[in-house]
C-alpha cells in the first residue's frame, strides 16, 4: 500500500475496487453546504495571516485537546474576555503547538492538519519539536504568495458552492460585497445560512436585548409574538434574496411541541421579562421548531437541526474565553418522541426538507435511519463534530444504508471554520464512501456500476440537490 490508499481497505481485492471508485470523484467539485468559514476572508480576499492564526488559534479541536494537557488557551492565541494577555506571536504559538503534537496520534485532527499541510501548502516534513520552524516557515513562505490568497485557494480546492452561516441580527454586508463581486446572491458560489438560534432561544445570552434589534432591523413590534414571527420571516425573506437555501438550527434537544398562540405568547412574553425558566426556555425552543418547519414549507429554505451539544459545558473555559472554543460536550438525545409532533404535522409534507444530525452516535441505527427511511421530509445529516472521523464515518454507513438506504442521507458536509481543511474533510469523506462500497461490490451485494453511480451521488449529486445549491 501506498499513501495513495490512504484510508482504503487493507484487504487486496476491495483496495483496487476502492481506488477504481474514488478515481471517479476525486476531482468532483465540492459541495459545502454547512460550514462557518467567515464570510469576510473571501470578501475582502486580503492574504492570511501567520501559520498559527491561520491553524491553531481558531481550530478548537486543537486547543480543547492541549487544554486537556494542561496547556491554556491564551498560549496558543485565544483572545481573553477579562483584559488579561495572550499570546501573539505566531511562532511561539507554532512552537509550543509541536512540543504537544505526540497528543493528536490517531485523532481525525492529525489526518486533517497532515494532510493539510501536505496537500494544499506542499510540506512533506513531518511535525514535531525539531521541526516546528520549519514547517512554519514553509507554510508562511506560501501565505506570501498570491496564489495562497482565499479566492485563489478557493478555486484550486474546486469548491463549487461554500454555504457559511450568519445570524439574523447580521447585516449580511460581507455577503453584499461578493455579490457585488460575481461570487454571492442566489445561484452564487458562496452563499449564506439562515442562524437563528440567538432570537429562538430565551437561554441564549442576551436573548431580550437580541429580539428588540430584530424588531429594529425589520420594522416589526417584536415586543409581542405575532412581530416577533413577522420579523423571522423578513429576515429569512432577506438570507433568500441574499442566496441562502437553507436554515440552521442549533438546539441543546431534538424536541418539538406544538402549541396555540396564546401559550406560545405566555412563553415569549415570560422571556422578554427575564422570567423563564428552563422547562419554559425548552418548550419555547420545541414550539419554535414547528414554526421554523412551516416557514421552511413558505419559503423554501431547506431546514437542518443540530441538537445535542451541552453548550458552554466547561464553565471556566467559557468565563475566560467565550462561547465556541471547545467547551462544549454532547449528550444522549431523544428523535423518537423528540421530533414526533413536528414529523405527525409536516414529515409527509414534500415542501419539507429536514436534515437531522446528531452528537448521540447510538441512534444512528435505532433512531435516526428508520426515522429518515419512514418520513419523506426527512434526511440524515453526515457525522457531525465529535463524530467527523474515519472510524465513525465508517460505522454511520454500516448503521444506517440498511434502513434507510444511501439515498435518505444528505451528503457530506464540512462544518468547519477552517477554511484550508475543507478540500481535506471532503476528500476523507470521498475515500471513506470508496471504501464502504467497494466492500459491498466485492461481497456480490452490489454490481461496480451501481457503487460508481453511488459514489458520485454521494459526494456530488445529493448534497447539491437536497440543499437546492
Amino acid at each position: 500500500m501506498t499513501r495513495a490508499d490512504l484510508l482504503f481497505p487493507s484487504e487486496p481485492t476491495q483496495r483496487a475496487i476502492a481506488r477504481e471508485l474514488y478515481a471517479l470523484v476525486r476531482n468532483k467539485p465540492i459541495i459545502s453546504p454547512h460550514g462557518h468559514v467567515d464570510p469576510a476572508i473571501l470578501a475582502d480576499d486580503a492574504p492570511f495571516p501567520d501559520p498559527a492564526q491561520l491553524i491553531i488559534c481558531p481550530d478548537h479541536y486543537v486547543t480543547r485537546m492541549l487544554l486537556s494537557q494542561g496547556v491554556p488557551p491564551a498560549s496558543l492565541g485565544v483572545r481573553t474576555l477579562d483584559g488579561e494577555p495572550y499570546e501573539t506571536d505566531g511562532r511561539t504559538i507554532w512552537r509550543r503547538f509541536a512540543e504537544h503534537w505526540r497528543l493528536f496520534r490517531g485523532t481525525p485532527s492529525r489526518l486533517w492538519l497532515e494532510e493539510t499541510f501536505r496537500e494544499v501548502f506542499g510540506v512533506e516534513t513531518a511535525l514535531g519539536p525539531d521541526t516546528a520552524d520549519q514547517v512554519y516557515d514553509a507554510i508562511a513562505a506560501k501565505l506570501a504568495e498570491p496564489e495562497f490568497r482565499p479566492r485563489a485557494l478557493f478555486e484550486r480546492f474546486n469548491i463549487e458552492v461554500l454555504a457559511t452561516t450568519e445570524s439574523p441580527l447580521d447585516d449580511l454586508g460581507r455577503h453584499a460585497k461578493l455579490a457585488a463581486d460575481g461570487w454571492g446572491g442566489p445561484g452564487g458560489r458562496v452563499v449564506t445560512t439562515f442562524r437563528p438560534d440567538n432570537v429562538v432561544d430565551p437561554e441564549f445570552e442576551g436573548w431580550a436585548d437580541n429580539v428588540g434589534r430584530l424588531g429594529e432591523m425589520t420594522g416589526e413590534d417584536t415586543a409581542t409574538y405575532p412581530g416577533y414571527l413577522a420579523a423571522l420571516r423578513k429576515r429569512r425573506e432577506a438570507f433568500i434574496a441574499a442566496g441562502a437555501t437553507s436554515s440552521d438550527h442549533g438546539h441543546l434537544t431534538a424536541r418539538t411541541l406544538l402549541l396555540d398562540e396564546s401559550e406560545a405568547t405566555t412563553l415569549f412574553e415570560r422571556g422578554l421579562r427575564g422570567a423563564a425558566t428552563a422547562a419554559d426556555a425548552e418548550a419555547f425552543r420545541a414550539h419554535m421548531l414547528v414554526e421554523l418547519a412551516r416557514m421552511s414549507i413558505e419559503d423554501g429554505l431547506v431546514m437542518q437541526l443540530h441538537p445535542g451539544a451541552v453548550r458552554n459545558h466547561n464553565r471556566w473555559l467559557y468565563g475566560k474565553h467565550g462561547r465556541d472554543v471547545g467547551g462544549d460536550i454532547p449528550q444522549a438525545t431523544d428523535y423518537v418522541h423528540g421530533l414526533e409532533p413536528l414529523l405527525s404535522a409536516y414529515g409527509n409534507d414534500p415542501r419539507l426538507r429536514l436534515v437531522v444530525y446528531t452528537l448521540d452516535e447510538d441512534t444512528f441505527t435505532r433512531e435516526l435511519a428508520p426515522l429518515a427511511g419512514g418520513y419523506a421530509a426527512m434526511y440524515l445529516g453526515a457525522p457531525w463534530w465529535f463524530l467527523d472521523s474515519p472510524e465513525v464515518l465508517r460505522r454511520f454507513r454500516e448503521a444506517v444504508t440498511e434502513t434507510a438506504g444511501f439515498y435518505n442521507t444528505a451528503g457530506f458536509v464540512d462544518d468547519t471554520r477552517a477554511f484550508c481543511s475543507i478540500p481535506v474533510r471532503h476528500d476523507v469523506a470521498r475515500r471513506i464512501d470508496a471504501g464502504f462500497l467497494a466492500r459491498l461490490v466485492a461481497e456480490h451485494r452490489l454490481p461496480l456500476d451501481e457503487a460508481a453511480e453511488t459514489i458520485v451521488d454521494l459526494a456530488y449529486r445529493l448534497p447539491k440537490g437536497i440543499f437546492r445549491l
